[in-house]
C-alpha cells in the first residue's frame, strides 16, 4: 500500500512537471514577452513589409518572370494591340513617337575598315556601303518584298513596343535581283507556341515556345505554321505540326529585364487599365454632353390636361408614341396651353473638371510609358521654356538608350550575317576576310539626332568645346544625326563650285572672318600678315623662336 502511494505521488509529480514545461513553452510562444519581441522585430523591419489592416489586401507573390507571364502574356499583348488600334494616345506613342525618335528616317551605316597604316580604307568602305545600299531595297532584303531596310527598322521598333517582342528570321537565300543570298522575315510574337512548356527528347526545357539549355540559352524556337489569328484566310483547319527553327536563324528582339526571363511584355503593360478607364470616362462625358444638349427644357401641364384624358389640351398631331412633341428652331416663340409652364434646362456639361482631370491621368500614363507629357498629349499650354527643355532632354536620353539597344540587338547581328554571306557569295571581294573578320566588321551606326533647343547658344558652346579639345566635330555632328564625311564632302563641293563661279560668301572661313571682313592673303613666304589683327587674335599663337 505504501508502494502504491509513492507511485501515485511520483506520477502526479511527473504530470505537474510536464504541465509546467508545456505552460512555459506556450508562454514563450504566446505570452507578453513574445508579443513585445514580435513588436520590436516588426518595428525594425521594412515598412513596406509590415502587415496590418491597411495592407491586408496587398497580395504580392514571389514568382519568376516567366511564371508571371505564362497566363498573362496573351491578354497583355491583345489588349495592347486593341488600345493602339482604338486609343489615340496609345497610337501616338507606339506608332509615331517611339519609332520616329529611335529610328527616324533610318539608321545609317558607315564601315570603319582601316589600312595597315591605320588610315581608313576609303575604297573598301565605299564598296561595302554601296553593296549594303543595294541590298537594303525592299525586293532584296525583305522576304515579302514590301519593306525596305528602313521600313523594317521601324516595323521592328513598333512591334517591340506594341507586343513586347518581335522575331526576325534570317533566310539565307536570294530574293529578286540581290547579289547577297540573304533576306529577313519578320514574325510576330503571336506565332510562338506560348501555351506549351515542357521538355524535349534532348532534355532541353521549353518555356512558352522557346527551347533553352541548362544555362537558359535559347537553342530553338517553336512556331505555329501560320499566325493563329489568321483564321479568316486559312484554307484548311489549324494544324498542330509546329515548326522548330534553330536559334541561329532567329533574332529575338525585346527588352529582357529579369534574369532567366524568356519572353517580354508590351511597353504599355503598366498603363493598359488606366488608358481604358480614360477612354470610358471620355466617352461617358461625351454622351452626357450630347444628352444634355438635346434637352431644351420641360413643359409642366395640369394633370387633367394630358393626352390620355378626354378634353386634353393637345392635338393628336402633337403626340408621337404618347410623347408630346414640339417643333423648335432659333428665334421661335412658342405659345403654351392653358395652365402649362415651361422650365428651362441648364446642363452641367461639358464638365469643367474634365481638362485638368485628363491632364492628371495623362501625366501618369506618360510616366508609365517613359514619354514626356508634352510629347504624348501634344499639349504645350502648361509648358514653360525651362520645363519643356528639361522634358525634351530627358526624352532624348531615353531615345539614345533605346537606339544603342536596337543597334546591339538588331543592326549589328544583321550586318555581320550579311557581310559573311556577301563575301562567301562573291558580291564583295575582301582580301583576308576569313583571317581578319572582326576588322572588316567594324562599323559605326549613325542614329538619328535632334536639332538644338537654342541653336545660337549651343552652336557657340559646341565651337568652344571643339576648340578646347573637350569634344570633336564628329561627335557634335553625330548628336544631330549627321555623318561628318557626308558633311565635309558636301562642304568641299560647295566651296569648289563657288570658286569655279568666282563667288565669295561670308560662310567660307578661308575668305572672310566671323565678322564678315575679308581675310588678308598670306605673304609669299607663307607667313602671316602682321597687319591682320583678326587672324592674329583668332588663331592659337605658337612661339617657334624659343624666346
Amino acid at each position: 500500500m505504501k508502494l502504491a502511494q509513492q507511485s501515485s505521488w511520483f506520477n502526479a509529480e511527473r504530470v505537474a512537471v510536464k504541465g509546467s514545461i508545456v505552460l512555459e513553452q506556450w508562454r514563450k510562444a504566446h505570452g507578453p514577452e513574445h508579443k513585445r519581441l514580435a513588436s520590436n522585430l516588426q518595428r525594425r523591419s521594412y515598412a513596406g513589409a509590415q502587415m496590418g489592416r491597411t495592407v491586408a489586401d496587398w497580395v504580392a507573390n514571389g514568382t519568376s518572370a516567366d511564371s508571371e507571364l505564362y497566363t498573362g502574356l496573351r491578354p497583355l499583348r491583345n489588349r495592347s494591340r486593341q488600345l493602339v488600334r482604338d486609343n489615340e494616345y496609345a497610337a501616338n506613342a507606339i506608332k509615331r513617337i517611339i519609332p520616329n525618335n529611335v529610328v527616324g528616317r533610318g539608321i545609317g551605316l558607315q564601315p570603319l575598315v582601316k589600312l595597315a597604316s591605320g588610315k581608313e580604307d576609303a575604297v573598301t568602305n565605299a564598296a561595302i556601303k554601296k553593296a549594303w545600299a543595294k541590298w537594303s531595297r525592299a525586293e532584296n532584303c525583305h522576304t515579302a518584298g514590301r519593306m525596305s531596310f528602313e521600313d523594317l527598322e521601324r516595323c521592328v521598333m513598333r512591334g517591340v513596343a506594341e507586343a513586347g517582342e518581335i522575331l526576325v528570321r534570317i533566310i539565307r537565300q536570294r530574293f529578286a535581283k540581290s547579289n547577297v543570298p540573304m533576306a529577313l522575315e519578320l514574325i510576330e510574337a503571336d506565332q510562338l507556341v506560348d501555351n506549351w512548356s515542357g521538355r524535349t527528347n534532348d532534355g532541353n526545357e521549353v518555356r512558352m515556345g522557346v527551347e533553352v539549355d541548362k544555362w537558359q540559352r535559347p537553342v530553338a524556337y517553336w512556331f505555329y505554321p501560320r499566325h493563329p489569328g489568321d483564321f479568316s484566310f486559312a484554307s484548311s483547319a489549324p494544324s498542330n505540326d509546329w515548326l522548330r527553327v534553330p536559334a541561329s536563324e532567329i533574332l529575338h528582339i525585346g527588352l529582357f529585364e529579369r534574369p532567366t526571363q524568356t519572353r517580354c511584355v508590351p511597353w504599355l503593360h503598366s498603363v493598359l487599365i488606366k488608358l481604358r478607364h480614360m477612354g470610358g470616362y471620355e466617352e461617358a462625358e461625351i454622351v452626357a454632353a450630347r444628352a444634355s444638349a438635346s434637352i431644351m427644357g420641360f413643359v409642366q401641364s395640369p394633370e387633367s390636361e394630358t393626352p390620355d384624358m378626354p378634353g386634353g389640351a393637345m392635338d393628336s398631331d402633337d403626340v408621337v408614341d404618347n410623347e408630346k412633341v414640339f417643333d423648335m428652331s432659333p428665334g421661335i416663340i412658342k405659345e403654351l396651353g392653358p395652365g402649362e409652364t415651361f422650365s428651362g434646362f441648364n446642363p452641367s456639361r461639358p464638365n469643367g473638371a474634365l481638362d485638368p482631370f485628363m491632364r492628371y491621368m495623362l501625366r501618369s500614363v506618360a510616366a508609365g510609358t517613359g514619354i514626356s507629357y508634352e510629347s504624348l498629349s501634344r499639349d504645350y499650354s502648361q509648358t514653360t521654356y525651362s520645363s519643356g527643355r528639361l522634358a525634351l532632354l530627358d526624352d532624348r536620353d531615353n531615345w539614345r538608350v533605346l537606339q544603342a539597344w536596337l543597334v546591339r540587338t538588331f543592326h549589328q547581328h544583321v550586318y555581320e550575317a550579311w557581310l559573311d554571306l556577301a563575301v562567301l557569295s562573291g558580291a564583295l571581294q575582301l582580301r583576308g576576310y576569313e583571317q581578319n573578320t572582326e576588322a572588316y566588321q567594324l562599323v559605326r551606326w549613325q542614329t538619328r539626332g535632334w536639332d538644338w533647343v537654342d541653336p545660337l547658344k549651343e552652336v557657340m558652346a559646341a565651337k568652344a568645346a571643339i576648340r578646347s579639345g573637350i569634344t570633336t566635330q564628329t561627335r557634335v555632328l553625330a548628336g544631330k544625326g549627321e555623318d561628318i564625311e557626308e558633311i565635309l564632302e558636301e562642304r568641299r563641293n560647295e566651296l569648289n563650285l563657288a570658286a569655279d563661279l568666282d563667288l565669295v560668301f561670308d560662310t567660307d572661313p578661308a575668305q572672310t572672318n566671323d565678322k564678315g571682313a575679308s581675310q588678308a592673303k598670306p605673304e609669299s613666304d607663307g607667313g602671316p600678315s602682321p597687319t591682320d589683327e583678326d587672324s592674329a587674335t583668332d588663331g592659337i599663337a605658337t612661339d617657334t623662336t624659343g624666346e
